[in-house]
């Protein structure tokens, strides 16, 4: 009898011991902003995040693995939340800069692209670059690697600084403000898809500063980036990534 019990219990450790081993890794909590079409924005639908980060950040954590938990976020709030522990990943327009590579670490590239530039649709000037917007009043979003260029092109006459895109194409409408800088992909979906009045894109602007966005880990999370990274290779190879930008009408 003494016998049948010790192997019972054996049978039951050995089970045990195979489901710990087989049990599916934490899902990635991912943090992204909710205002940044097409890349990450709130769908009042169905009160979800949606996007072209939310679904390379999906895509690549299931090759990589694991399931994710995606959170809205404020811009401001995405680097603090991952360095007190409250999400695993940054997935959103969040660009890959050395002051920003200080604080976290970034995988590979997933997409490049530069900068846009909106003016009131009265105003037909032709700009093509930041010089040009001397004497003017200009927005920008705060935390965006556009702030410090602007503040620091001659002339400028006031840069203000906005939460969210949506807040800076609706003063430029209401000539609140002389013109916007954003990014590209961003400011012109606003625009062109959304079909906002009283806004003009402008085409004739030469982007200077280049936006190369990743996904960041917490610094030293050696163990998600390696994965990570594996993965957006793989999922660049296969053509996945630039099918879901594709879908996005995210151009790079």
């Amino acid at each position: 009898m003494l016998k049948k019990l010790n192997v019972l219990m054996a049978g039951v450790v050995c089970a045990a011991s195979l489901s710990v081993a087989h049990a599916e890794p934490a899902p990635l909590r991912v943090g992204a902003t909710p205002t940044a079409v097409p890349f990450n924005f709130l769908d009042p639908k169905t009160n979800t995040l949606r996007g072209a980060m939310i679904d390379i950040a999906d895509a690549v954590g299931k090759e990589a693995g694991y399931k994710t938990n995606v959170a809205p976020i404020p811009f401001a709030s995405l680097v603090p939340s991952l360095q007190t522990d409250k999400i695993d990943l940054i997935s959103s327009a969040f660009a890959k800069t050395p002051q920003r590579a200080q604080v976290v670490d970034f995988t590979q590239i997933v997409v490049e692209y530069g900068e846009g530039l909106i003016v009131p649709e009265g105003d037909k000037t032709n700009y093509t670059n930041l010089s040009e917007l001397k004497g003017k009043t200009v927005g920008v979003q705060i935390g965006t690697l556009y702030v410090d260029p602007l503040k620091a092109t001659p002339g400028v006459k006031e840069v203000k600084m906005y939460d969210t895109m949506a807040d800076l194409v609706r003063d430029v409408k209401l000539h609140r403000l002389d013109a916007a800088i954003g990014d590209g992909p961003v400011i012109a979906y606003q625009v062109r898809t959304q079909g906002v009045s009283g806004v003009r894109y402008v085409e004739s602007y030469k982007p200077s500063l280049p936006t190369n966005i990743a996904l960041a880990v917490r610094k030293g999370d050696d163990a998600h980036r390696t994965q990570l990274d594996a993965a957006i290779t793989k999922l660049k190879a296969d053509g996945t990534i630039d099918a879901i930008l594709k879908k996005w009408n995210v151009t790079h």
